[in-house]
């Protein structure tokens, strides 16, 4: 299967065949999950031959480890460990590493997340990004065990918005990021109210 055409396969750089196919991997995995999709639907999308997939990768779980692998660095080049907590820069991250790639976004926070042999790249992400959070958190938020449910809420809460943002078509890509600070905001408001009325609108 060479793809919708009947031309030859382009040779390519290893490196750039191997970047090819991850990123239609991505694409493939994102669409239907690790379990509906096949190799043959992986070599469909990049536009290869099955033989020339399995030249750079000799299973199915090999071949989504990697995509998880390269968007996780990727998710790391926009994300870098920021001092003093999960700060305006994070979510900046966030937005943009989801812009760059959404489906590899989706992958790693969705799919991924939902497979048992993959879901510890998800999880150790949410874990690190958590112990980001609670040195911001820690600041504003006086009770120890609200500031650590805040800190466990705030980030998911931010990648589910993100996702959401994506899902809605991504509108107005200039205002996203304050989105979702507002969202990050309440989580945080409603972990520092002195009762539970605190965050609450007035009845009529």
């Amino acid at each position: 299967m060479a793809g919708a055409n009947s031309e030859p396969v382009r040779r390519l750089p290893r490196a750039e065949r191997r970047e090819q196919i991850l990123a239609a991997a991505t694409t493939a995995f994102a669409r239907n999950g690790f379990a509906a999709t096949g190799l043959d639907d992986i070599a469909a999308e990049a536009g290869i031959t099955r033989v020339i997939l399995y030249r750079h990768f000799d299973t199915k779980t090999d071949l989504y480890q990697a995509a998880l692998d390269r968007f996780c660095a990727r998710l790391s080049d926009h994300v870098a460990e920021p001092v003093g907590g999960f700060t305006d820069a994070s979510v900046d991250g966030l937005l943009k590493a989801a812009i760059a790639e959404p489906d590899g976004f989706r992958l790693l926070f969705v799919h991924a997340a939902r497979e048992p042999e993959f879901k510890a790249a998800a999880e150790r992400f949410r874990s690190d990004i958590t112990e980001i959070a609670l040195v911001q958190i820690s600041q504003v938020v006086a009770d120890e065990a609200w500031a650590r449910w805040a800190a466990r809420l705030a980030p998911t809460a931010a990648i589910e918005a993100i996702i959401a943002w994506l899902d809605a078509g991504q509108p107005d890509p200039d205002l996203a990021a304050d989105r979702v600070r507002h969202v990050i905001a309440g989580v945080i408001t409603a972990a520092a109210a002195r009762t539970g009325l605190d965050c609450l609108p007035p009845t009529a």
